[in-house]
């Protein structure tokens, strides 16, 4: 897609441009009109730290990106990485020495949506953008909807991507070798390799690469400008979150979008709009076939070794609520086989979750009290081989205890 009007949802049913935005971002907009909320311009970091206050984003979410692939490329290096930093709701970008903050906001209607915040003393005004990102954070990576997304790419020295060596798009399925080049990554992952903290040169033999000089890194490299940045780290348990929650994220938007544009073919073609022609229930089944998937993590890639951060994000994160009266929750991390204790997301307590459809909500519901019954067709059986009676039983009280909508499930 090269033109603004090549996106399909700029019309009906979404009018992405034209429709209000409802979220974070555009509550703390309405916070700084109000004088709720004053943001404090560091002398270094502009708005950044102020804005992490303000939206409840941890610091220790931090990843540092020395690859340019951000609209501000030009201030990006291996010495001042971009720092990107996230919450279940919203996403910032900060580079040292850029003229702005960026965000993308979960949006219940909209599903993501991009904003910035110009770094200029005199005036703390977030904008929200016109269709220029969208240019990389709509296509086929983000399932075709306006959304965040991790890159793999080789990186070289001065920090531009060497696009002809490929590059992989990163989530929780992807194989730890193919993950994080162009980001520092700092942690210990064992005897895997990964592409992060490498730097590499058009000439080298891709095949050839040496990767295990940039595994196992408990601290940034000197070259890296610490003084700059809020945190030290590039946590990798971070890292494997951010992955899995951006293409969660998309995957929503989708279903949102997609039980939308269903009703809007129907009521157009006067068909039935009360069950919903036949396809429609084929259009919202085909998501919410990939929705639960990805929920429950088929196809997530095995870990090998154990994965530790060096920061305290994987400690904060799985303190988080809601837990079970033994303190049992989606957010506890396993991260010795795969990512998480319970593998079903912890994206089903977002606002996003709560906005899809009443269709995609209904054929979602039956779909999951299948998976976690143990009652799946023979047929889809196998793809949740993963999923042992005890996980089955540990998720269905976890959202028995802590799920008002999903817990209704298994509550009888």
């Amino acid at each position: 897609m090269t033109a603004q009007s090549d996106f399909d949802f700029y019309q009906k049913p979404i009018q992405y441009q034209t429709a209000k935005a409802d979220n974070a971002i555009t509550r703390l907009k309405q916070a700084l009109q109000d004088g709720d909320v004053k943001l404090d311009f560091h002398p270094t970091r502009g708005y950044l730290d102020s804005i992490l206050s303000a939206l409840q984003i941890p610091v220790n979410s931090q990843a540092l990106v020395y690859s340019k692939t951000s609209l501000q490329l030009r201030p990006i290096n291996p010495t001042t990485p971009r720092a990107l930093y996230f919450n279940d709701s919203v996403y910032v970008g900060w580079v040292p020495g850029g003229d702005r903050l960026e965000f993308i906001a979960s949006d219940p209607t909209l599903g993501s949506v991009f904003y910035s915040l110009p770094q200029t003393r005199t005036s703390a005004r977030l904008v929200r953008d016109k269709g220029e990102c969208l240019q990389c954070h709509a296509n086929r990576r983000t399932h075709e909807v306006p959304g965040p997304l991790v890159r793999s790419l080789y990186t070289s020295a001065s920090g531009q991507p060497v696009y002809n060596f490929g590059n992989f798009l990163s989530d929780h399925s992807s194989p730890l070798h193919e993950r994080w080049g162009g980001y520092y990554v700092t942690g210990t992952h064992g005897k895997m390799l990964h592409m992060g903290n490498m730097f590499v040169s058009r000439d080298d033999d891709v095949d050839n690469i040496d990767f295990s000089q940039g595994a196992n890194r408990l601290s940034l490299p000197r070259n890296v400008n610490e003084k700059l940045y809020p945190t030290k780290t590039s946590d990798v348990v971070a890292l494997m979150v951010l992955e899995h929650q951006t293409q969660m994220q998309n995957l929503l938007s989708k279903a949102i979008y997609e039980e939308r544009r269903a009703e809007h073919y129907d009521a157009v073609f006067g068909l039935d709009q009360n069950g919903g022609s036949d396809f429609t229930k084929r259009r919202i089944q085909r998501v919410v076939t990939e929705l639960v998937d990805y929920l429950f993590f088929v196809d997530e890639f095995e870990l090998t070794s154990p994965i530790t951060g060096t920061s305290m994000f994987a400690r904060d994160f799985s303190k988080r609520s809601p837990q079970t009266k033994s303190g049992q929750s989606l957010y506890q991390f396993d991260l010795n086989t795969r990512m998480f204790k319970h593998p079903l997301s912890y994206m089903v307590y977002t606002d996003a979750f709560k906005a899809l459809g009443p269709k995609t909500t209904a054929a979602l519901h039956r779909q999951i009290n299948q998976i976690l019954t143990a009652s799946i067709s023979t047929t889809n059986k196998a793809r949740f081989n993963h999923l042992t009676p005890e996980i089955r039983a540990s998720i269905r009280q976890i959202l028995i205890e802590t799920h008002p909508e999903l817990g209704k499930l298994f509550s009888n």
